[in-house]
């Protein structure tokens, strides 16, 4: 079967431009579609193609016309959601190829995707689940798919959820980095000039953070990959000096971690790395981080979110700003870069835009990354804020709007955080 697997084009609106001529949130870092290439490994069988939109924007036509693919399978995060949809429609308008759309906001909001320019939906962890599929419109075979949702506009979805365990990574399958070798080059981390590869080597997360999409996808559990197949893929971006650990929490299994390092030093693997992490692991696991400085860990990734125990409460957080800045102290004595990921509430006041730069310039944060409370639909912070939310358009999800009404006058709100980004890209550092 000729697949050709499509990321969409950089998209989202911007209220702080459109309303206000204030420069949005510019993307730093453009990284491979990993979500893709993972599902095109284990599609051996098959004539597979990947088709950035992110780095080649216009040459959707050129591949539905030189191809002709029987099947095109989408990628979209919740602000993707509606330019997925108008490039369905003009699949539909230009071949004959039946249309699948997976990822985050698939998996958190399917019924979304249940209109006439899609033909299926992929829920959750999709490597195996996306392989089914294929086998089964090779074959001809109808049957029932765990994780695929067959669309009928008008009703309801009905699909059968996928039980996850390490099976669904298909660890035998090695990603297919070489379909997307000619924009190699594109991936990097902009604001810094590193050339980086993306690396899996868990999935899921155990927490349920209330405001996050990730726990869901795999309903819950948290997978670790072989050893050995993160090994292969290391191996694989032989060209590529840093690697970023793309799990949404990569030391969540400390053993694996541990298992993990000896092993890469035994290969001996010569790389950097960025790894996500929580900060209660830090201090619990402080020589877990140690050992993986050793081996090559140049900065962590933390989601701080927020300052005050109160609103780390509300967020379902499990964790505490004393734990929070114990973490950063540790991270400073080991030499680790950090990269802090902080939640501007809509409903914070001048003091609290205040409070947050001050615990960034006191902490000495290397690099903040500073996003707008969004209700994602299909999380729980949804659920609960739903009648609040005043803008309902997905395209203004980039996580860089405020979908909820401002406390501050909104002019002053988006100036207030337009500065936050400014003083931290200024002296970002990795």
């Amino acid at each position: 079967m000729r697949i050709l697997l499509v990321n969409p084009p950089n998209c989202g609106r911007s209220i702080p431009e459109e309303r206000y001529g204030i420069t949005s949130l510019k993307q730093i870092f453009r990284g491979e579609p990993l979500a893709l290439e993972t599902l095109a490994g284990n599609l051996g069988q098959h004539d597979v193609r990947i088709l950035d939109l992110k780095v080649a924007p216009n040459s959707l036509q050129d591949q539905l016309t030189f191809f002709d693919p029987q099947l095109v399978g989408f990628s979209a995060m919740t602000c993707e959601a509606n330019t997925v949809l108008n490039l369905a429609s003009e699949v539909k308008q230009t071949c004959a190829a039946q249309i699948a759309v997976g990822g985050t906001h698939a998996s958190s909001n399917p019924e979304f995707f249940n209109r006439p320019e899609i033909d299926w939906i992929v829920i959750g962890l999709g490597k195996q689940s996306f392989f089914e599929l294929v086998e089964s419109l090779e074959t001809g075979a109808t049957k029932s798919i765990p994780g695929i949702a067959k669309s009928v506009p008008g009703k309801s979805l009905h699909w059968t959820p996928r039980q996850y365990n390490r099976s669904d990574l298909v660890n035998s399958a090695a990603t297919r980095y070489d379909l997307v070798e000619s924009n190699r080059s594109h991936y990097t981390l902009e604001s810094l000039g590193l050339k980086m590869g993306l690396v899996a080597s868990a999935a899921g997360c155990p927490y349920n953070c209330h405001f996050c999409c990730i726990s869901p996808l795999t309903s819950g559990r948290y997978l670790t990959a072989d050893i050995e197949a993160v090994l292969r893929d290391i191996n694989t971006l032989e060209q590529t000096p840093v690697i970023r650990l793309v799990d949404a929490n990569s030391f969540g299994n400390p053993a694996h971690a541990w298992q993990l390092a000896d092993a890469i030093e035994k290969a001996g693997i010569q790389k950097q790395y960025l790894a996500d992490v929580r900060s209660d692991m830090v201090v619990r696991q402080p020589d877990l981080l140690k050992r993986w400085k050793e081996i090559g860990l140049r900065a962590v990734i933390i989601g701080f979110e927020e300052i005050d125990d109160m609103a780390l409460t509300k967020m379902n957080k499990e964790n505490s700003g004393a734990t929070n800045r114990k973490a950063i102290e540790i991270l400073h004595q080991l030499g680790l870069t950090i990269v802090g990921d902080f939640i501007v509430s809509p409903d914070y006041t001048e003091k609290q835009f205040d409070q947050l730069g001050h615990f960034v310039r006191e902490q000495r944060i290397e690099l903040p990354m500073h996003t707008i409370l969004t209700p994602l639909p299909g999380t729980q912070l949804h659920r609960d804020m739903q009648s609040q939310i005043t803008i309902h358009d997905l395209d203004y999800y980039t996580l860089t709007n405020a979908v909820l009404p401002t406390r501050l006058d909104e002019e002053l709100f988006y100036q207030r955080y337009a500065s936050l980004l400014h003083e931290g890209h200024s002296t970002a550092k990795v």
